[in-house]
Formats: structure tokens, C-alpha cells, sequence
């Protein structure tokens, strides 16, 4: 059964949102940052990318990294100011990205229930990433951004969101990649209810944000050591998420491109991937299903498809196509054994379009590219469900969380 747990929010005033809230910290580079955060000094980035503010070069795991993010956090605590709630709450939180919308509940939820796989994951992590934010966390004594969680939705607690969403929001801006991002804090007299239904939930999933999970658990662990007094009811125990109903998200692909051609000319190179997938050149940049790809290379776009009679494949890993282009054309044709590691490949999110491909390869940077079709939830949650852990870079969820909108001091 799935909990979701109210928490006073750390928050921005609402007439101070729009300059608080930054897009997550992992999906910009620091030259991004810096460009976001301009001149805005209440901007989150200050906090969640602190080195944005420091020369270019600096190590990002760098002590003076991490105490300009504490400085920071205390000067927007005072300048905004960020207010704490006088009660714990729960939150409902509204995305819509054109005409796509999707909602959530914002609450803390159990590192114990992650420890032990009742928050299913799919996604394998990486210490360094995992240090750095694990640092982050303890050295703020903050959780600033949320977990994005999914579940399979129910009638129930729809209409209860629904109901939430009637009333007057606390906070309602549209940010500067148009994202409209509404929240309301659920009534004390809802809120009850609400955790009732949701406990009927069966399973949660991490959707996107595993670094984030695993370093709230790895900072639980930290301070439950060093707290003789220890009850299991103090902050550091939960940890900050955002859950969404399946139903409404939607994934888009992540798409890869490669340095070279491991020392083939570009028709050689043709040649090799026909032994494998039929080619047909003007393909459209984006493959319209699953079992599709389509490779940018001199200039041009071409559809693969496997070929007939190709070996069968099963299981919930092995059917993706993401699988299927690294062992059937990334490892034996360019020899990329480990995608996680190698640095003759790079992955684009599907947010930047398949323009972006174009232009990595066309630049020269890049030799050929590949765009995927996205991986559905149902793809995600068989991943999940069976145990396993989703190749790297699978999936790009848009429209993506804020930070700084609620915090969860710990």
C-alpha cells in the first residue's frame, strides 16, 4: 500500500515564485545555468548549480561548491523570503505544456519503503552523482527537489484531485519555456481522505529522479548514525517527491549520437548497418513506431527496421528499442560495449528535438546520430515489475518539476 505524508514546506512567497523556481539542476549544463539564472538573484539555480556563480573550470564537487550552495540558501531564505509552512500539508501540482496536462500530489514519502522496493526503480545510478547530491542534501539539511514518482491511476483519488483543483491555487505561474506550473495546498479537511485513497495505490514507481532517492536514503543513513535518539519519525526519513497518475505522462525518447564511425567511410559504414536492418533513405526524423529507427548521417535521414528473420527477442529489457539498437547496431557495428562509460557517445533528450541531431552531426562534432521512438509507462513499470533496471538514458520525462516551489527541510 502506498503512503503519501503531509510536511511544512519550505516555499517562496507567491509573489516571489516565478523569480524562485529553476528548472531540476541535472538537465542543464553550467553555461545553461549561468544563461537562466542571468541577473535574477533569487533565481533557485543560485542554489541547486551554485558554480554558475564561480569561474569557469571549477570543480563542481569543490568544498567552496558546496558552501556558496549553503550561502546561497540562506540569502534566498532571507531576500525572497522562502516562508515554512505553520503545518504539514499535502500539495497537488499541475503541469501543462501546450495542450498536455498533468497532475500530481507533492508529499514526503518513506525512505524505508524505498530500501525495501516498495518504490519500485528501473534505473541504475552513479556514485558520483550520487555523492554530489548526497552532500547537497546534508549540507543544505534540505531536500530541494522533488522525486518524480508515478502510479496507476484510480478513479478515487482523481476525483478527490479534482476537487483540490477547484479551489484557489497557491501558486499559478507559467514559466519561461511557457510550462504552466499551478499549486495547491490540499485543505486540512481534504486532506485525510486523500491519504486514505491513495493507500490503496499498490505500487509506486520512480518515473525520473533516482539520484535524488538514493542520496535522501544515503543521508538518512548518515544522520540515523549519528543520532543516538533516533525514533524513525525525524524528516530525514522521508524525502521530497512529486506522484502522477501513469495515465497522464508522457515520455519522450532519448536519442544518441556517436563521435565516429569506428574507422569507416560513411558508406562502409552503410554497408555494415544493412547487414543488419533494411535502409531506406528519407526517413522522417522521428520514428512514427516502435521497431523503428532513424539514423542521421551526411546529411540525410534513413529508416532501419530489422530485418526478417532477425533472432527473436523477449523480456521486458531485451524488447525495447533502445536494446535493440545497442546490441544489434551500437556494439557490433561501432563497437560501443558500455554506453554508461564510453565517451564516444553522448544521449539527447527528446525535448531538444531531432533538430538538435541534426545539427551535432552537421557541425562535425558528431558522426551519425539515431532517434528513438519513446518508451511507453507500460514498457517502464514490465522494467520495474521484473526487477530490472532500464538500459542508460531510456527515457525523458517533459514537462519537467521546478525547484525551489516546496522544499523539505530535514
Amino acid at each position: 500500500m502506498a503512503k503519501i505524508r503531509p510536511f511544512r514546506a519550505l516555499r517562496p512567497e507567491p509573489a516571489r515564485v516565478a523569480d524562485v523556481a529553476a528548472v531540476p539542476y541535472d538537465v542543464v549544463n553550467v553555461a545553461e545555468a549561468r544563461q537562466l539564472a542571468g541577473h535574477n538573484p533569487l533565481s533557485f539555480l543560485r542554489v541547486s548549480r551554485p558554480e554558475l556563480e564561480m569561474e569557469d573550470g571549477v570543480n563542481p564537487y569543490a568544498d567552496q561548491v558546496y558552501a556558496r550552495a549553503v550561502s546561497n540558501f540562506e540569502k534566498l531564505r532571507r531576500d525572497a523570503p522562502l516562508v515554512i509552512e505553520d503545518t504539514p500539508s499535502l500539495y497537488v501540482y499541475s503541469l501543462t505544456m501546450g495542450a498536455h496536462t498533468q497532475t500530481g500530489i507533492c508529499a514526503t514519502f518513506s525512505v524505508d519503503e524505498y530500501d525495501s522496493d516498495k518504490i519500485l526503480k528501473h534505473e541504475k545510478t552513479r556514485r558520483d552523482k550520487e555523492d554530489d547530491r548526497t552532500r547537497h542534501i546534508t549540507e543544505l539539511r534540505a531536500q530541494t527537489g522533488p522525486v518524480f514518482l508515478a502510479y496507476r491511476g484510480t478513479q478515487m483519488v482523481d476525483a478527490i484531485i479534482e476537487g483540490v483543483k477547484a479551489g484557489v491555487p497557491l501558486f499559478d505561474i507559467v514559466a519561461a519555456d511557457e510550462i504552466r506550473h499551478v499549486v495547491w495546498r490540499v485543505p486540512d479537511t481534504i486532506a485525510p481522505s486523500l491519504g486514505m485513497a491513495f493507500a490503496q495505490v499498490p505500487q509506486l514507481y520512480i518515473a525520473d529522479g533516482h539520484h535524488r532517492a538514493a542520496s535522501a536514503a544515503r543521508v538518512r543513513e548518515k544522520l540515523k548514525a549519528a543520532n543516538p535518539s533516533h525514533t524513525g519519525g525525524e524528516e530525514y526519513n522521508f524525502f521530497l517527491a512529486v506522484t502522477f497518475p501513469a495515465e497522464q505522462l508522457r515520455i519522450m525518447p532519448y536519442n544518441r549520437v556517436v563521435r565516429d564511425l569506428a574507422g569507416a567511410t560513411p558508406q562502409q559504414f552503410l554497408d555494415r548497418v544493412g547487414t543488419r536492418f533494411n535502409v531506406a533513405e528519407g526517413a522522417s526524423p522521428a520514428p512514427q513506431s516502435k521497431g523503428q529507427f532513424s539514423m542521421y548521417l551526411g546529411g540525410r535521414w534513413y529508416q532501419l527496421t530489422r530485418r526478417a528473420g532477425s533472432p527473436a527477442r523477449s523480456g521486458p529489457i531485451d524488447t525495447l528499442d533502445v536494446s535493440i539498437l545497442q546490441d544489434e547496431l551500437l556494439e557490433p557495428v561501432l563497437g560501443i560495449k558500455d554506453p554508461r562509460s564510453d565517451k564516444r557517445i553522448d544521449f539527447v533528450g527528446g525535448i531538444r528535438g531531432t533538430e538538435e541531431l541534426e545539427r551535432r552531426v552537421s557541425s562535425g562534432e558528431m558522426a551519425v546520430a539515431f532517434s528513438l521512438h519513446p518508451v511507453s509507462m507500460d514498457d517502464l513499470f514490465a522494467v520495474a515489475d521484473a526487477g530490472q533496471i532500464m538500459p542508460p538514458k531510456s527515457t525523458w520525462f517533459e514537462p519537467k518539476l521546478r525547484d525551489g516551489l516546496l522544499c523539505h527541510l530535514i
